[in-house]
């Protein structure tokens, strides 16, 4: 545990009238503190040595494969110049590296076209990523690291997307007590623990902090408050991606936004069969569901609730285009067919062929990253550009 955000955390704590704070206030301060945040303290703990793995980590085909969908995009609109393509939350970089070089390689003129642009929120990673493409940059690349601020309301034509954004976002945690919603607060002990096994941290529930909540399970038309869930229902709400949504809309002119992550539509996600929620905590590649210990050295999410994404985007003007699921979309861009040639692939022995098979279907498995949800909405778009729809979005060919 980090004993200096612990005590960050606990003056926060202090300082408020009534000795506490939301859920959501811990989980964002444990996560992007400045300094001693999960995500600016421990940059390099993404990837096969680190806590837990992403799609870009098995290896260079995921970005290839949005590099495709891509192309398509800037195709549909027109081959508009500059073409935008905004990732948010680049994490270490992979993505934004294998599009980049993609592009460079196969569709040069869209290459010349294209102004990346990464929204990074960890100042540690930016850091991180700026080092890694410094070579990317000198050789052409329109790469570029802005803030919300600088992006200027329609002025983005291209399409804004994120791969394992939103479940990391604060989520507030609510409890249904006597068919009441509560909210879960966050109260502390004067000590700081010397075991990283316990924590200065305790649980309380209370009046919920913001009307914001009702109005969530309003739009996304579920009740908790009944039958059938059970006393004690416990589950989260997000409604950072909320504001996220509305953002991207006042940001985006013309095109498409492409969010990848694991998650539900709203009835599976709020089912009584999940009383405890989907909060899950990641370190070491295993996972657990306390979030008060190792405070600041693990990752800390929570599932995605597709519906509100879809809901809150056409109330601010996204219109939803489909959603299905990363297996379907990374192999109706290709990726069966680069599975499939891997037996012809001159110079390839048995045993790469065998292990680079694994690693693509990694990145199909439904029990898996295959399963996670890819929402694609539009805005701008006339109604050619809207039935041609997008290859990702297109049922695979059988094989």
């Amino acid at each position: 545990m980090s004993n200096i955000l612990a005590k960050i955390i606990q003056e926060k704590i202090q300082q408020n009238p009534h000795r506490r704070i939301t859920f959501a206030d811990y989980m964002e301060l444990a996560l992007y503190h400045p300094q001693h945040g999960y995500y600016s303290a421990h940059v390099g703990k993404i990837g096969a040595q680190g806590d837990f793995m992403t799609s870009p980590h098995l290896g260079a085909d995921f970005g290839e494969m949005l590099a495709v969908q891509f192309i398509e995009i800037w195709e549909i609109l027109g081959h508009p110049t500059p073409f935008h393509l905004v990732e948010m939350g680049a994490g270490q970089g992979l993505i934004a590296a294998d599009v980049i070089k993609y592009l460079y390689r196969h569709h040069r003129d869209c290459f010349t076209a294209t102004e990346y642009l990464i929204i990074e929120q960890s100042p540690a990673m930016s850091q991180l990523q700026q080092q890694q493409f410094s070579k990317l940059s000198s050789s052409g690349a329109n790469l570029r690291w802005v803030t919300w601020d600088e992006i200027a309301a329609d002025s983005i034509t291209g399409c804004f997307f994120s791969n394992e954004l939103i479940d990391a976002f604060p989520v507030h945690q609510i409890q249904v007590t006597e068919g009441k919603l509560q909210e879960i607060y966050i109260t502390t002990s004067d000590k700081i623990p010397e075991s990283p096994e316990a924590s200065p941290f305790q649980e309380i529930t209370g009046e919920l902090s913001t009307p914001k909540i009702t109005e969530y399970f309003q739009q996304i038309d579920i009740d908790i408050t009944g039958k059938p869930y059970p006393d004690g229902y416990r589950t989260e709400v997000n409604l950072a991606a909320l504001d996220w949504v509305r953002q991207v809309s006042e940001k985006l002119k013309q095109g498409y936004v492409l969010t990848i992550d694991y998650g539900y539509p709203a009835h599976r996600y709020y089912t009584p069969t999940r009383p405890q929620g989907t909060l899950q905590c990641y370190s070491q590649h295993r996972y657990h569901d306390n979030p008060y210990i190792l405070v600041g050295e693990q990752d800390i999410t929570a599932h995605v609730d597709f519906t509100a994404l879809e809901r809150a985007g056409k109330s601010c003007g996204l219109e939803k285009l489909g959603f299905t699921q990363q297996a379907m979309f990374l192999m109706a861009l290709g990726l069966g067919d680069r599975i499939a040639a891997l037996s012809t692939t001159p110079g390839m022995d048995l045993g790469t062929m065998i292990n680079r098979r694994q690693v693509l279907h990694e990145a199909i498995d439904p029990r898996g990253l295959g399963g996670f949800g890819v929402l694609i909405q539009g805005k701008g778009l006339n109604e050619e550009q809207k039935e041609t729809g997008l290859k990702g979005l297109r049922i695979p060919p059988m094989r």
